[in-house]
């Protein structure tokens, strides 16, 4: 069935006089939650080498703020839409910044755990009311669509900023300064936001219900763990009990919200196919490329022995393809089709993937520059077209609950991501046999088996770095093959799902 995304009121398509100058201060904290994304891969070896985390403590690091985001979001969210999107976003903005430096200063892998979960809980205020507050000051089709692709393309160009400065502070400083870059960017965001951003709340919008709230985190959490531990060390008793916790509180949270009269979350969005379909592509592309993402830092540096400033600026091919993909998406979805734009993204991203299984330890730069461009590319037109795509489907009214279900699909996806396909290249990597004498903590990690060698005789060390960076090598090119096989089903599912979805049209005036 065709699906027609309705046409903007008179009312709605009135210019915000400002509007541009708002959207700068929004992207801000798009860059905010980048940078911070991208970093935590670049920083992770040294973080290795000082904490010394065991393997599954440094999958905790990695994808714990993912954990926390995904179950929270939905409920900052609907929170936004009850008490100020602008509200929530300066206030979490505020603890975004003051939560970096207790990342920045931890000492133990536990307390790291602990800050990167506390960061989860300030980063799931942002992102749903930055769309939520897009939806609300660009009424005009076209010049929403211009705007989620500036914001898109910032979010991108952050993964870009991110490894660069902090590869350049990891040379210069201690691997916690890659945190504090936070906080100039926070304290424009909120000095500035305080008197560009306009307040937008919805009218009478119920109570703020506790019992959904604990609920949706339960649910998270538990799924999200079981998952995680399952594919790490196989299906045990916990394991299975923290599944079933998780999956019958999702179960009971879907059940309230169709009984209360203002839910967290309007399950009635879910009807709507184009809606569905651009959730569940966002989903499987992070889902696909997290983990790759993830381990790919440790590869460019203890694999090929790149500097941290190196390694950043290997990565941003990526980075420049999602942003000028995502600055033309909208206008490419009108002339073709959204289905065309986002299913061909997802193809470009899938065979991009396909490509690097055939990675190895001295693979030329122009193999992995090129796959970055073209995953970069694919991304920046699927990712802005289904944003519009979500955010146009939803009154306005209800933009914090859409945006903050979006939202859930990328840190959900990235979580899972992390846990299924960080654990197949963890997995493999365990099995490497090393020499006589090889540390048990080199089996945990790359980064420990780096630390480790510098206490063996040359030749023993040599042997085991080998037989480990084989091994690593070994499980990032087998978790390329099963994030190329989910992207190319992610093409599949958005081309049926998105069959007969346009984007609304307007006549917009372009800044």
């Amino acid at each position: 069935m065709t699906s027609t995304l309705r046409p903007a009121s008179t009312t709605e398509a009135v210019k915000r006089p400002g509007r541009w100058l708002a959207l700068g201060v929004l992207v801000l904290a798009v860059l905010l939650v980048a940078v911070d994304a991208t970093v935590l891969g670049l920083a992770t070896p040294y973080i290795s080498e000082d904490l010394e985390p065991t393997g599954t403590q440094l999958l905790w690091i990695g994808d714990v703020y993912s954990f926390v985001i995904a179950g929270l979001l939905v409920s900052m969210g609907s929170l936004g839409d009850r008490i100020g999107r602008k509200r929530i976003l300066l206030v979490g903005a505020t603890a975004f910044g003051a939560i970096s430096v207790l990342n920045a200063y931890a000492t133990t892998p536990e307390m790291m755990i602990v800050a990167r979960a506390l960061l989860g809980v300030a980063g799931a205020t942002l992102m749903p009311a930055t769309l939520a507050l897009i939806r609300n000051l660009f009424h005009d089709p076209r010049e929403r669509s211009l705007a989620v692709g500036i914001w898109g393309a910032t979010a991108s160009a952050g993964t870009a900023v991110g490894p660069i400065a902090g590869g350049f502070l990891l040379e210069h400083f201690w691997w916690g300064s890659v945190f504090l870059i936070n906080l100039p960017v926070m304290a424009v965001l909120v000095l500035v936001g305080i008197r560009l951003l306009p307040e937008s709340r919805t009218a009478n919008p119920g109570p703020w219900d506790l019992a959904s709230v604990v609920l949706s985190l339960v649910g998270m959490v538990g799924v999200v763990y079981a998952v995680k531990e399952a594919a790490a060390h196989g299906f045990a008793w916990d394991t299975l009990a923290a599944g079933l916790l998780g999956a019958a509180a999702l179960w009971g949270f879907v059940r309230r919200q169709l009984r209360l009269p203002a839910p967290l979350l309007d399950m009635r969005l879910f009807r709507n196919r184009g809606f569905s379909g651009a959730v569940l592509a966002d989903l499987l592309t992070i889902l696909g490329l997290s983990g790759l993402v993830f381990f790919l830092s440790q590869y460019l540096q203890l694999v090929q022995g790149r500097r941290p400033f190196e390694a950043g600026l290997a990565e941003l091919p990526a980075a420049i393809g999602a942003v000028v993909a995502g600055l033309v998406a909208g206008r490419a979805a009108r002339r073709f089709s959204v289905r065309a734009v986002v299913s061909g993204g997802l193809a470009a991203i899938g065979l991009a993937l396909a490509a690097l299984t055939v990675i190895g330890q001295s693979t030329g730069y122009p193999l992995l520059g090129a796959a970055l461009l073209v995953v970069g590319v694919g991304a920046g037109f699927s990712f802005t077209v289904t944003a519009d795509v979500i955010l146009s489907s939803v009154p306005k009214e209800q933009a914090g609950s859409a945006s903050a279900v979006s939202e859930t699909a990328y840190e959900l996806g990235a979580a899972l991501g992390i846990a299924v396909l960080g654990s197949i290249v963890t997995g493999v990597y365990r099995d490497f046999t090393g020499p006589a004498g090889t540390p048990a903590a080199a089996h945990e990690s790359l980064g420990g088996a780096v630390e480790a060698a510098a206490g063996l005789p040359a030749h023993t060390a040599a042997t085991m770095l080998d037989a480990a960076r084989t091994a690593f090598v070994d499980g990032l090119a087998l978790a390329a093959g099963v994030g190329a096989a989910v992207l190319l089903a992610a093409a599949v599912a958005a081309w049926f799902l998105l069959r007969g979805q346009r984007l609304e049209s307007g006549g917009a005036e372009h800044p």
